[in-house]
């Protein structure tokens, strides 16, 4: 894996961590100055929800770590591009039934990441 696609794998990798911190540990302080289009009174009701779902942008993020530590080059790069593109997957499936911000969070970066692997 060149240079750039480490660096975007890296960065993807820290969006999905952040998502994972917002909705696991401070959905109800931090994260409701960030997610602004959800009902103050909605953030206490949706803990639960919240944390599931920053459980499975967790493994996102380490799905992608774990592809920068892969020594074997083809692997590598087969594994960052498995998770990248659930992260895109995901992010167009945000961008439709939420908000399209999302796309622009999380499947832009994604689509850079999938891109720069076939760059040699």
């Amino acid at each position: 894996m060149n240079l750039v696609s480490q660096i975007l794998v890296g960065f993807v990798a820290f969006i999905h961590l952040y998502i994972l911190w917002l909705e696991m540990f401070v959905w109800t302080t931090r994260a409701r100055k960030v997610f602004k289009t959800i009902p103050e009174d909605m953030f206490e009701k949706t803990k639960v929800m919240a944390a599931n779902q920053g459980l499975y942008n967790g493994f996102l993020a380490f799905g992608l770590l774990w592809s920068l530590f892969i020594s074997n080059g083809i692997w590598s790069c087969n594994v960052a591009l498995f998770f990248l593109i659930c992260v895109f997957v995901a992010g167009l499936y945000g961008a439709f039934t939420v908000s399209k911000r999302i796309f622009y969070v999380q499947s832009i970066p994604a689509i850079l990441g999938i891109l720069s692997l076939f760059l040699k």
